[in-house]
């Protein structure tokens, strides 16, 4: 496993589960708000450090899932809920008022979940290759089933194989990636896909008062595009982009484009500076 050395990491207890976080830049002065990032279904901390590290000028905190990356197994199940409680926590111990949440994929999830439970907490909300929950398109069968295949964390040959049928778009960068991955405890991995069982943000999000970008590859294999326009459509203020020949990891092979539109994103005036002009 890869250890980004420019992140200070710390296991850190929150209502008695234990995890692994990892900060960037959190004790340089900065004029931006921290980031907070949910990161994709067993995926660990190392797997988005490259993004962390882009993001020069801004402070970034993330943590591994309960039996992901370096976090211990989780003993009992959890919930939206509980996880969005434990990120404030973190926050509050770390001293982050307000910060700015983006989440990919399963995580995309759960920041939408964070900001509607603690919208005093999110200034902006950055959704990338995510749905809406369980009211969403699927992805392609193929996707899907080698998803579930627990091998695509443990056997790097199945997953290089496997690679353009399971994310799709372009696959530049899988080495990097690949070399990047931790595989989780089944247990953490079942947990994780039970936190979401039967959760969705549909009736909520028309009442979502924050500004909001949305990223979608237009040949994403897991999360069809049409569920970028399912949120654009239910959140009042939020915007599409979408990125051609980009699959479920265009963050990875679309980089330069991804931070280009996370940091006008962020950068941007508020609506109510806009409005005013």
């Amino acid at each position: 496993m890869q250890k980004d050395l420019t992140a200070e990491f710390s296991m850190e207890t929150v209502g008695g589960r234990t995890l692994r976080v990892a900060r960037w830049r959190w004790d340089e002065p900065s004029e931006h708000l921290p980031v907070l990032f949910f990161n994709g279904i067993g995926a660990n901390i190392e797997a988005v450090a490259p993004l962390a590290e882009a993001l020069t000028e801004r402070p970034f905190i993330m943590f591994d899932m309960p039996g992901v990356g370096g976090s211990p197994e989780p003993l009992v199940p959890y919930n939206p809920f509980t996880m969005s409680w434990t990120a404030k926590e973190l926050l509050k111990r770390f001293n982050a008022p307000e910060v700015d949440v983006m989440g990919i994929s399963w995580g995309g999830a759960m920041a939408q979940h964070f900001t509607l439970q603690h919208p005093g907490t999110v200034r902006r909300l950055i959704l990338a290759a995510t749905t809406a929950g369980m009211i969403m398109v699927p992805g392609s069968p193929a996707a899907l089933t080698k998803m579930a295949n627990p091998r695509r964390y443990i056997d790097a040959g199945f997953m290089e194989e496997h690679f353009r049928t399971l994310y799709g778009g372009l696959t530049g960068g899988k080495q990097e990636h690949i070399s990047r991955l931790t595989p989780p405890t089944p247990r953490g991995y079942v947990y994780q896909l039970l936190c979401m069982l039967g959760w969705t943000s549909v009736p909520m999000l028309p009442f979502l008062k924050k500004d909001v970008l949305i990223m979608m590859g237009d040949d994403d294999q897991i999360v069809p595009l049409t569920n970028g326009r399912i949120l654009e459509s239910l959140i009042p203020n939020s915007r599409l982009e979408i990125f051609e020949q980009g699959g479920h990891l265009f963050m990875l092979t679309h980089r330069e484009q991804t931070i280009s539109s996370i940091r006008g994103f962020l950068d941007a005036p508020d609506r109510v500076q806009r409005e005013a002009a």
